[in-house]
């Protein structure tokens, strides 16, 4: 059985959201945790690592003006296909569609695997880094779990990695084959260093730079020309415990608020746009 969307067929067994006598609450937990939002710019990095993901996102996006919209986007996107409803996930599969029609190579299957594939990625080390690791059984039905969001965005349901160990050999792979691009160094420039942005998001930058480009693979961090030694590390590990103390004392509620937000502004949109 299937649920047809705009953008692709997402199997409705696979979706954490689907309503089931034995539905996985363990699952359903993890995937409603926010802490995969602090390893957001790290998958945006990821993701232009690809110079025709970069290409795209550097000529058809206003990250000079806008630079957090992107990491909100993509959030809302995880949200709405992990663990909101079918009407949720067809709104923001409609949304990415509408963005990548006029963009050359965004719908090609290798570029939206990949895209898929760095959210998942990081959502797991985000666990790793700021809050619990994720035992390999539970990684592995969050694997599934993840398999829409390349799914609905017409990533062939057999090419997303069936196992924890078959997703670890194609990640590896595509590792190695990535090149950074003087246009993903001009979205980091805006992304990491916003011009534009709202007070706030300023204050909070230097924090996330350290988190940023701490989370990254040594060989993309390195590509990118990031400086990175005792100091930045030392800077990363103090960063990343007081985020965990941090965590530790926050009511579980407030960890959970990001993803219904994130969902009310995109009905919000669709309201408004539809």
């Amino acid at each position: 059985m299937t649920t047809r969307r705009t953008g692709g067929s997402v199997p409705a067994a696979r979706r954490a959201s689907s309503p089931s006598p034995g539905r996985d609450r363990d699952l359903t937990r993890l995937l409603a945790d926010s802490t995969p939002v602090l390893a957001g710019g790290r998958a945006i990095l990821l993701q232009i690592a690809d110079p025709v993901v970069a290409a795209g996102v550097r000529r058809h996006s206003d990250f000079a003006r806008r630079p957090q919209q992107r990491l909100a986007h993509t959030l809302m996107y995880v949200y709405a296909v992990v663990v909101g409803s079918p009407e949720d996930a067809a709104t923001a599969t409609a949304f990415v569609n509408r963005a990548h029609a006029p963009v050359a190579g965004a719908d090609q299957v290798d570029r939206q695997r990949w895209v898929a594939a760095t959210l998942y990625d990081s959502a797991l080390r985000a666990h790793d880094a700021f809050g619990d690791p994720v035992p390999p059984d539970l990684a592995r039905r969050m694997l599934d779990a993840y398999a829409p969001l390349g799914v609905a965005l017409r990533v062939p349901a057999d090419r997303w990695p069936s196992s924890v160990d078959a997703f670890e050999t194609y990640w590896a792979d595509t590792l190695v084959a990535l090149r950074v691009s003087d246009d993903a160094r001009g979205v980091v420039r805006d992304l990491l260093h916003p011009r534009f942005a709202p007070l706030w998001v300023r204050a909070a930058m230097p924090l996330v730079r350290i988190v940023t480009v701490g989370l990254l693979p040594d060989a993309v961090r390195d590509q990118y020309g990031f400086a990175w030694g005792p100091r930045e590390q030392r800077r990363y590990r103090r960063a990343t415990a007081a985020i965990r103390r941090t965590r530790a004392i926050v009511p579980r509620w407030v960890l959970r608020l990001p993803g219904p937000l994130l969902l009310r502004a995109m009905r919000r949109t669709a309201a408004r746009h539809p």
